[in-house]
């Protein structure tokens, strides 16, 4: 009896982690299934053109098999767990950087940066192996809207000249709002313009699987939104750059 009760232990022990398991197992499956549709997404989005016989979008044929590629690449990259985005880079051959190689070469990217976004407006701030670009609204975008003004197109053309030389950062692109209005209408505002940057950066070849959307309304501010200056401050796209390790 003794030995049937030991034997009833252990199989229900089996049983538990067979659970845990098959869990864990349907949970990666669907962060897979989320982040394959954001590469389909991204690599579509890049190859749409218009066609200059009946004015619709169409994706060529050469954005297709690209995005077929990648979707492949980034189904291998998730099976092997972990951080969702990296695993998806790497998949796709995207190399890893290592040791004293990560500071060579964010040293590189920051300089290039530095030199293109002069007088641009755009601020760029070193912190530790992160670069973080500084986009004031006021430069970005109108009042209460989230499309990128056209006198910020070619700033953002020598975001994605470098984010595309470098290819191995994440690119985390976050929207802040100041607090006027209701905080609903911020949150959504921010995403949006976010999105609108990142949607720009990937029309420019940048590729989305690196990207992280965020939008955080009137949540982070930078300063006081007690002041005029300091609304203005706190409106702002950051995009933080991180090695891909």
């Amino acid at each position: 009896m003794r030995l049937f009760a030991i034997f009833g232990r252990n199989r229900a022990v089996r049983d538990v982690r067979v659970r845990i398991a098959a869990q864990e197992f349907q949970e990666r499956v669907s962060r897979m299934k989320k982040i394959v549709i954001g590469v389909a997404a991204a690599a579509f989005l890049a190859g749409c053109t218009t066609n200059p016989y009946t004015g619709e979008q169409q994706v060529s044929r050469t954005a297709g098999g690209a995005a077929l590629g990648a979707l492949a690449g980034a189904g291998v990259g998730m099976l092997a767990g972990g951080d969702d985005r990296r695993n998806a880079l790497i998949g796709a051959g995207i190399g890893a950087l290592a040791g004293g190689a990560i500071g060579s070469y964010m040293d590189q990217q920051e300089a290039e940066l530095r030199g293109y976004l002069q007088g641009t407006g755009v601020s760029v701030t070193r912190v530790g192996d992160q670069i973080v670009l500084n986009m004031p609204s006021n430069i970005t975008f109108a009042t209460d809207q989230d499309q990128v003004v056209p006198a910020f197109h070619q700033t953002l053309n020598a975001v994605a000249l470098v984010l595309n030389k470098y290819n191995r950062t994440f690119v985390d692109i976050n929207g802040h709002t100041d607090s006027t209005g209701s905080l609903d209408h911020n949150m959504a505002l921010s995403q949006r313009r976010a999105a609108s940057v990142g949607n720009y950066l990937v029309n420019q070849g940048v590729d989305g699987r690196r990207f992280a959307i965020n939008g955080f309304g009137p949540n982070q501010p930078v300063s006081t939104n007690a002041t005029p200056d300091g609304r203005a401050l706190n409106r702002r796209v950051e995009i933080y750059l991180s090695p891909v390790t």
